[in-house]
């Protein structure tokens, strides 16, 4: 096939450049999608794709200005390779955010939402623990959605409406985050949550004998 290689090739690519346009951060979103451990269920374009990245990631040379962050919901299934020191030195769990982040992320999204008045953020944070990022801007979706068919239900909002006059019509309300908090539900439980931990711990005890590089 002439695509056999494309894959590769883009890898070096990407690394080439950013040597070039150093200082650069190299971020690989997902990394486990295409860094599984090699052996196990994948092809061998797979297993060329993990050996080029290693050999880019070996042909970093210190103080050269590019740095390497990947990220992934799997980390148990990561090449090992991948883990050693002079790759990713540093593992950090990121935990799903805390109240006060849940308020900030609640701000974000609904930023451009007519909000009604009986709608408090305070009390979604409250009520969204174990909420990630992605499940708050559903939720908000979901709570919009919610209040536009509720709007065309009552006759408030008709076809051809621009979104500036969707605004003037309808407002969001708390009782319709009430019923898209019955919809959207978190993504993260405390199984999860223990799952992570115990994956964090396996990283500490594999690896930070002497220093501090897995928090």
């Amino acid at each position: 096939s002439k695509w056999v290689g494309e894959s590769e090739k883009n890898i070096r690519e990407i690394f080439r450049k950013a040597r070039q346009a150093a200082p650069t951060v190299v971020f690989i979103d997902e990394i486990d999608a295409i860094a599984p451990v090699r052996g196990s269920d994948v092809n061998r374009v797979t297993d060329r794709l993990i050996n080029q990245l290693l050999t880019e990631m070996d042909g970093i040379e210190e103080n050269s200005g590019v740095v390497v962050v990947a990220a992934t919901n799997r980390p148990d299934i990561l090449d090992p390779a991948l883990l050693r020191p002079g790759r990713f030195d540093r593992l950090i769990l990121v935990p799903a955010p805390d109240e006060k982040a849940r308020l900030e992320i609640l701000q974000v999204h609904t930023r451009r939402v007519p909000l009604a008045k009986n709608v408090s953020l305070e009390e979604l944070a409250r009520k969204t623990k174990g909420y990630t990022g992605a499940d708050i801007e559903a939720l908000v979706r979901e709570a919009a959605m919610t209040a536009m068919r509720r709007g065309i239900k009552g006759g408030l909002i008709k076809a051809g409406m621009k979104i500036e006059e969707l605004r003037d019509k309808v407002e969001v309300t708390k009782e319709d985050f009430e019923v898209a908090l019955k919809k959207v539900g978190p993504s993260v439980d405390e199984d999860i949550i223990k799952y992570y931990e115990e994956i964090q711990e396996k990283f500490k005890k594999g690896r930070a004998k002497s220093r501090k590089d897995v928090v």
